[in-house]
């Protein structure tokens, strides 16, 4: 039976596979290629970051790294809100991937200010 966390490891690891698949579908422009290459940074490191998290020693370290995880979703918003409101790839396209972040944001705030 799955656990929590294998779900999240799961999910972080779908939303970075979605990325990369968007990265690969933007256009060659500079702009697009400069917010694309931050948001594959960003959005691939969530994942990496949660599973390093099941490493931690503690509690303490175990919700740093996971802090480390909400800033990497956060960032790879504002990326995807950068995408949209240059114009570079049309709302229609982002939206599921936004939800999505919106989604694990919550997800790892939740985690991280977790007592």
């Amino acid at each position: 039976m799955k656990s929590a966390n294998d779900d999240l490891i799961e999910r972080t690891k779908q939303f970075a596979l979605r990325v990369i698949r968007l990265f690969v579908s933007l256009p060659k422009t500079g702009e697009a290629q400069v917010l694309g290459k931050q948001l594959l940074r960003s959005g691939t490191s969530v994942g990496a970051n949660y599973r390093e998290a099941h490493r931690a020693r503690s509690r303490a370290e175990f919700a740093a790294k996971c802090g480390d995880s909400l800033r990497e979703i956060e960032e790879s918003a504002y990326w995807l809100e950068l995408l949209e409101e240059s114009g570079i790839v049309p709302a229609t396209k982002l939206k599921d991937l936004r939800a999505e972040a919106d989604e694990l944001t919550a997800i790892f705030v939740t985690i991280v200010t977790k007592k």
